[in-house]
């Protein structure tokens, strides 16, 4: 890991404020007893249980949501609990995932702006950890904690900077707002911008921020742009499983990005039929960009030969970006599953357009995250404001 110091911190971060102090009735999971407490009590807060095995020691078992297979299509073992003490304590604290293993690193907080990776042994399966727990409560996670909240804060930011709208697209399944990001230029030609169908892939979100700030900016480049296309940004597609702290699903225990064919849950639905009237009010989906994170920094593609319009447009754009950024591999991964049901194929065979999923790894440095953000962000929009022929090599 390059960086032990992991912040939140966007373009506009002095403004983002964070609370971890909103209840999360659905996570109530705690050893709450005696002097020291560990509780999940917060919005995105998870153990799914604790026990207390010894004086100051304590035991967190880990498990995936339910869905319909039982088992959980991708590891992704989030976790989050505060650590609080009525008098100093030294405690220990071990982790199992059931039927899995470790994906995330532990990271502490005090004030959810600055993380420090938290020291920890793995022991085979087990991962454990010693606390120093204080009544100064400190949050221990998975990743950064990022909550509905939080994009909220994000979204009134852009408002006073940039020209733009934030309605409410719909509800999710439990009834939670899931918002829209628009802005609108002089043509019918659209992109498209997806964040958060999956819950703990926290990287992804660090790269949407500063990649969607880049486009609002009042760059000339990006004001260009603008005038040029509309933007469409849902960065929250799941709030539902960013409050219960889920590892991949929505509250149904569907994984959002393998509707994209049967729309069996509301959240990818209300996109879908959003984007369906855009077209049929002669609008035209252009490409889109669906954030996510994964191990190591990725750019799924649809192949050069899928029949797409302006079939190298992604090859060029992207490798632009290895060009502008030496120091960084630049990933393309073709593919094509059209039974999947993914977002970036669901663009591909509705709209005929190019679209990606853009992966950033777990444990990639924080700032590259950002710089390579903003880079593949003006990359794209030169990329599509030039007259270049996309449909050679």
């Amino acid at each position: 890991m390059k960086n032990l110091l992991f912040t939140c911190s966007l373009l506009f971060s002095t403004a983002l404020l964070f609370s971890c102090t909103s209840s999360n009735s659905d996570n109530a999971q705690a050893c709450n007893t005696g002097n020291v407490t560990l509780t999940t009590n917060f919005a995105t807060g998870r153990m799914d249980s604790c026990k207390r095995i010894a004086e100051n020691e304590y035991f967190i078992t880990l498990k995936p949501e339910i869905n319909k297979a039982k088992t959980p299509i991708n590891s992704s073992p989030w976790y989050a609990f505060k650590v609080q003490a009525k008098q100093p304590a030294s405690i220990k604290v071990t982790m199992v995932v059931k039927g899995d293993e470790h994906r995330y690193p532990p990271k502490i907080s005090k004030n959810g702006k600055t993380w420090q990776l938290q020291p920890y042994k793995l022991n085979g399966q087990r991962l454990v950890m010693n606390i120093e727990a204080s009544n100064e409560a400190i949050y221990i996670a998975g990743q950064e904690i990022i909550n509905n909240e939080y994009y909220d804060d994000w979204a009134q930011q852009l408002l006073e900077q940039s020209s733009i709208s934030y309605d409410l697209l719909g509800e999710s399944t439990q009834g939670r707002p899931i918002y829209k990001i628009e802005s609108k230029g002089s043509s019918n030609e659209w992109l498209v911008i997806l964040g958060r169908q999956h819950p703990p892939e926290i990287t992804g979100a660090l790269a949407l921020f500063p990649f969607v700030e880049t486009l609002l900016s009042n760059s000339d480049l990006a004001s260009s742009f603008r005038e040029k296309y509309n933007i469409l940004v849902i960065p929250n597609i799941n709030p539902d499983g960013v409050q219960a702290g889920n590892w991949r699903h929505n509250a149904n225990g569907y994984d959002l990005n393998r509707d994209w064919n049967d729309f069996n849950q509301v959240e990818t639905r209300q996109i879908n039929a959003y984007l369906e009237q855009l077209v049929e009010n002669n609008q035209k989906i252009k490409f889109a960009v669906d954030f996510h994170s994964t191990r190591s920094n990725v750019f799924y593609t649809m192949p050069v030969d899928y029949g797409v319009e302006n079939a190298y447009f992604v090859r060029h754009w992207l490798g632009d970006l290895d060009k502008k950024m030496p120091d960084v591999e630049v990933v393309l991964k073709p593919g094509n599953n059209p039974d999947l049901g993914v977002s970036k194929q669901y663009f591909s065979d509705k709209f005929g357009v190019h679209a990606i999923t853009y992966e950033m790894g777990d444990n990639t440095d924080r700032q590259e995250i950002i710089d390579i953000a903003i880079n593949a962000s003006n990359l794209l929009m030169s990329n599509m404001l030039s007259d270049k022929d996309h449909n050679k090599q």
